[in-house]
């Protein structure tokens, strides 16, 4: 029996900054403004994610800075059962999608990166703020919060409800 693919899910590398800030905006934008994808499971992993680590501190405070909190959140592997289960991936650089591609044998038919969803003229890859300063982890969160009004339509207009 097949496994219904009812998850949007979210890749970066280590599962610390990225992916989980883009996890907790859409979950947030699917709650206020859904309008039938309430369904939806949002989910996060990282392509070399250390099982269980917790969010990066400047991403948890970037993220608390527009009332959002991070502090539950634990790393994650991305498995192929987590890749059967998706409806879409968003990768959030172009070598996040290379990676999808080169280890997992079937994927969903929608794999994007997260800023695909915006107009052809603006920069597509989100840059890893590891290891950088606060503005980089504020840089990365604006870069996606700038997406996910489209990523919502995205989702509306390429799901089934």
């Amino acid at each position: 029996m097949a496994v219904e693919r009812d998850t949007v899910t979210f890749v970066c590398t280590g599962n610390t900054c990225r992916s989980p800030m883009a996890e907790a905006l859409l979950l947030a934008a699917l709650s206020k403004r859904g309008q039938g994808l309430e369904r939806l499971k949002v989910a996060s992993f990282g392509l070399a994610a250390q099982e269980g680590q917790t969010a990066s501190p400047h991403s948890v405070k970037a993220m608390e800075r527009i009332g959002f909190g991070l502090s539950s959140h634990r790393s994650r592997l991305l498995t192929q059962a987590a890749v059967d289960r998706s409806a879409v991936i968003f990768g959030m650089t172009e070598s996040h999608l290379a990676a999808l591609h080169a280890r997992f044998e079937s994927l969903p038919e929608l794999v994007l990166l997260l800023r695909d969803v915006l107009p052809d003229d603006v920069p597509r890859d989100i840059a890893d703020p590891f290891g950088g300063g606060y503005r980089d982890y504020e840089d990365c969160r604006d870069s996606m919060v700038e997406a996910i009004p489209a990523m919502v339509e995205f989702l509306r207009q390429n799901l089934p409800r």
